[in-house]
């Protein structure tokens, strides 16, 4: 049993975790807010978003992006705090956008996931690219509840979760960053994968809410390693300085209810030391 450490707690819904300037960067969709916290897990309000969800990443030029889930705006984080809108995506879905992956040449892909939830019937969701100028261009489609998305070390491929068909789906990252050739990367069987990342050996960890765990698959849907939770896996990230350190934000779903009628912030950040570190630390 890999031996987890809580580096800190009183989250009402923590997801998108990142390792970013030697910190971990993660969103608080429950306080609408972006927190970075430090390995000795002092904690830095980043930025405050208007609506979840609330995911974000960063250009190679180092500007923040950050999906505002539904008012349907991507935005940028300017060198003083500032958000302004670098996107306007609710012409293309009005329904929730989700996750953002962006690989090394730019390409920003971010996904809707075609429903309304809790609550609103099913329909498949989308795959969206946004290039330099702010211009949104549809890429895939039909994807059951696109959640957690990945580009590959070689830029060359988009894996999305799709936590409603159980699977991890692969794309192929053109040089204009369309996507084709799409295709299974693991079955996962009665999995619902959430937030996800990669290692340096081309190895999956998703975490997984109603199974309370995390999981790490080769493509193919070989399971390497699980790592059981007491509590919802939501999204996980490698980091860390020497990028050994597993980080996953969880928390209890549905969220319980105080003696106050509001909800109780069960959310952690967790982080436990693995044997396959992330892309950065081998580039």
């Amino acid at each position: 049993m890999p031996d987890l450490r809580t580096l800190t707690d009183g989250i009402a819904l923590g997801e998108s975790p990142r390792w970013h300037d030697d910190r971990l960067w993660f969103a608080d969709w429950g306080a609408l807010e972006i927190i970075a916290v430090s390995l000795d897990g002092n904690r830095e309000v980043m930025a405050q978003v208007p609506s979840m969800p609330i995911c974000f990443d960063w250009l190679p030029d180092k500007r923040m992006l950050i999906v505002s889930g539904r008012e349907g705006k991507l935005l940028h984080r300017d060198a003083d705090g500032s958000l302004a809108t670098h996107a306007d995506l609710a012409a293309m879905s009005s329904h929730p956008w989700n996750d953002i992956a962006v690989d090394r040449r730019g390409h920003t892909y971010v996904n809707s996931i075609g429903f309304d939830f809790p609550g609103g019937e099913f329909a498949p969701g989308i795959v969206a690219l946004v290039d330099a100028s702010g211009s949104v261009e549809q890429v895939a489609d039909g994807l059951a509840f696109p959640n957690g998305m990945v580009v590959t070390p070689d830029d060359e491929t988009l894996i999305v979760a799709e936590s409603y068909a159980a699977r991890l789906t692969a794309f192929d990252i053109g040089p204009d960053g369309m996507l084709s050739n799409r295709r299974v990367w693991a079955e996962l069987g009665d999995a619902a994968p959430d937030g996800i990342c990669i290692d340096a050996d081309n190895a999956v960890w998703y975490a997984d809410v109603p199974h309370r765990r995390c999981a790490r698959v080769a493509e193919g849907g070989s399971v390497l390693q699980t790592i059981d939770l007491d509590r919802g896996g939501f999204a996980c990230a490698l980091g860390g300085r020497d990028g050994m350190t597993l980080f996953i934000v969880a928390a209890q779903w549905p969220s319980p209810t105080g003696a106050d009628g509001q909800p109780v912030r069960t959310g952690k950040l967790l982080a436990t030391i693995v044997e396959v570190p992330s892309t950065a630390a081998r580039s």
